[in-house]
């Protein structure tokens, strides 16, 4: 089983180019302080190319071993989609992965699993790896749903992938109810949802293909919570939202990361 912990921070639309380009150089510089931990940097659209000059990135890889992640793009190559980014254009500048279905999608523009599931297909096919987030709400935990909420959400945004494209992909669980609230799930409750989501996955092909998967947690992770979560046998990284806007935060948690391999 070889899965090199990953840990990803997502930017959202938060800072303007000057502090975009100053963070990268930030993280790229220190990028050492977590050697063992891939890491990689979502930031808004308009600021990929500044980022990936920032990291150095061409072909989707960095001198600094950062990757360059997209937030987001539409399931087309090109065509009449206005406002809309396309997988080609996101390698152009250099991206190697791209966020698809975080719960701010799904929940604020109504993207559903077919969606996800469409740009999933497209990533892959243009030679991107995904970033393929599922998670349940606060009403959906203390119904008792999270289990049926996270397998209609697996098995409809990974529906018709191959074995090679599941292990091109990074799956991120992310209870929204601890998404920018300061709550955070247990390391257990994490877990259990991990490894319910790696079950999901040797169902989708083989228990062999589910032990390769890279599991994400997100959901409010900081320095202080990231060695608990680490320790984890199914978490394999984070998604990481507003401490990845500070590089000591964010390369923090990388490293508590990098010192428990899988």
């Amino acid at each position: 089983m070889d899965r090199r912990k990953i840990v990803a921070g997502n930017w959202k639309m938060n800072l303007d180019r000057a502090k975009a380009r100053e963070l990268a150089a930030a993280v790229a510089a220190r990028a050492g302080e977590a050697a063992a931990t891939e890491l990689v940097l979502c930031p808004p659209a308009p600021y990929l190319d500044t980022v990936a000059t920032a990291l150095g990135s061409a072909g989707g890889s960095s001198p600094s071993g950062v990757a360059l992640g997209a937030q987001n793009m539409h399931d087309k190559a090109s065509g009449a989609f206005t406002g809309e980014v396309a997988a080609p254009m996101l390698l152009d500048v250099g991206c190697r992965y791209v966020i698809l279905g975080h719960s701010e999608r799904r929940t604020l523009f109504g993207e559903t699993d077919k969606i996800v599931n469409a740009k999933a297909k497209a990533a892959l096919a243009a030679g991107l790896m995904p970033i393929v987030c599922v998670g349940e709400t606060l009403e959906e935990r203390e119904g008792g749903r999270t289990e049926a909420v996270v397998t209609t959400q697996v098995n409809g945004s990974l529906a018709g992938l191959t074995a090679s494209d599941l292990e091109k992909t990074v799956v991120a669980y992310e209870p929204v109810w601890a998404i920018g609230t300061g709550k955070v799930a247990t390391p257990q409750q994490a877990q259990d949802v991990h490894a319910l989501i790696r079950a999901l996955l040797g169902k989708l092909a083989s228990p062999t293909l589910a032990a390769r998967v890279r599991i994400q947690y997100g959901g409010s992770v900081k320095p202080d919570n990231a060695a608990d979560l680490a320790s984890q046998p199914d978490i394999d990284g984070a998604l990481v939202g507003g401490a990845s806007l500070k590089a000591d935060d964010f390369l923090g948690i990388a490293a508590a990361f990098g010192r428990h391999p899988a």
